[in-house]
């Protein structure tokens, strides 16, 4: 689950495309809002990523720079409960890792309440 922005999705897509290439067996579900898999939705990627979408509960991509303070408490408080509901709707295979952006710090409580791991991904510039 990546921050819903340019500069984390992309990079957490390159990190699932190399982690797929390294082992067939793995399977991604890359978790966006509805908004951002119309951007991203028909990129081409590697048949082990497969989309998957929340409902748009935070302030469009497009205006977000008008209130970005906005934004930020929206992605801690609205994106937890859609996420949830999402790996409710997942059967198989189950979930056995949540990969997601460190600034999503609900998804440790969430891995936690169901035994599930959590890896932190923080995508930085390159001047990091």
């Amino acid at each position: 689950m990546p921050y819903p922005g340019r500069g984390h999705i992309y990079p957490m897509m390159n990190l699932c495309k190399i982690l797929v290439s390294k082992n067939n067996n793995i399977l991604v579900t890359f978790v966006v809002t509805e908004e951002w898999l119309g951007f991203i939705g028909s990129d081409p990627k590697p048949d082990n990523i497969r989309f998957s979408s929340i409902p748009n509960v935070i302030p469009s991509e497009l205006v977000r720079a008008a209130n970005f303070n906005a934004f930020i408490e929206a992605t801690r408080t609205k994106l937890e409960a859609p996420f949830v509901q999402l790996l409710d709707r997942i059967e198989l295979p189950p979930v056995t890792v949540i990969l997601a952006d460190t600034t999503l710090f609900w998804a440790v409580g969430v891995g936690n309440r169901r035994n599930i791991p959590v890896a932190a991904f923080w995508p930085s510039s390159p001047s990091m």
